[in-house]
C-alpha cells in the first residue's frame, strides 16, 4: 500500500473540516425550522460542536504553512 504525502493528507483533512462546515450549516438550519423541544437542542448542541471542530481544522491547515 502506497503511502499518503504530507500535501494530500492535509488536503483531506481540510475537507474534512469544510464538510464539518457545510454539516453544521445544514443542522443550524434544520434545528431552527423544523425541529423543537429537546430534540432540537440536541441538534443544535451537535451543530455547534461540528462548527467549532470544522473551524479549527481549517485555521490549523491554513496556518500550518505549505507542504513540500
Amino acid at each position: 500500500m502506497k503511502s499518503l504525502s504530507v500535501s494530500m493528507l492535509m488536503m483531506y483533512i481540510s475537507f474534512v473540516g469544510m464538510f464539518l462546515l457545510i454539516l453544521a450549516t445544514g443542522l443550524i438550519v434544520w434545528s431552527r425550522t423544523k425541529l423543537r423541544g429537546w430534540f432540537g437542542g440536541i441538534i443544535t448542541f451537535l451543530a455547534y460542536i461540528s462548527l467549532v471542530s470544522g473551524a479549527l481544522i481549517i485555521l490549523y491547515v491554513t496556518f500550518s504553512g505549505p507542504t513540500r
